[in-house]
């Protein structure tokens, strides 16, 4: 039996607004909106989702799963989500040529170099 990936939950002080804010950032619908889950897909019949529940913590530590993102144009990709409230972040990484970024609540992921040829 093959396993179907469903969504990737993320705790998060403020569930609702770090939801709204992935969604604008991926361009994708809310397809759940209750005061225990915020879930959001590429479409409302399209998998997978990402999933937000509330927590009462804040995030620590670096993550130990980020997601990684391909654009077109990597430096207008970056600008719009530092715009949209995104921060530049090290951790550790060094010069690459990939961005660290982390979300309004500190999860960091990585948006890419575009592909060549």
């Amino acid at each position: 039996m093959p396993l179907e990936w469903e969504q990737i939950t993320v705790d998060a002080r403020d569930a609702q607004a770090l939801g709204r804010w992935w969604a604008q950032a991926l361009g994708w619908v809310v397809t759940l909106d209750t005061p225990e889950e915020f879930e959001i897909r590429p479409a409302p019949d399209r998998l997978p989702g990402l999933l937000f529940t509330p927590v009462p913590d804040t995030k620590t530590v670096k993550n130990r799963l980020h997601p990684d993102f391909r654009p077109d144009d990597q430096q207008a990709e970056v600008a719009r989500l530092v715009e949209l409230g995104a921060q530049r972040v090290d951790i550790g990484q060094g010069e690459q040529s990939w961005v660290v970024l982390a979300d309004p609540e500190g999860n960091e992921f990585c948006v890419l170099s575009p592909r060549r040829g």
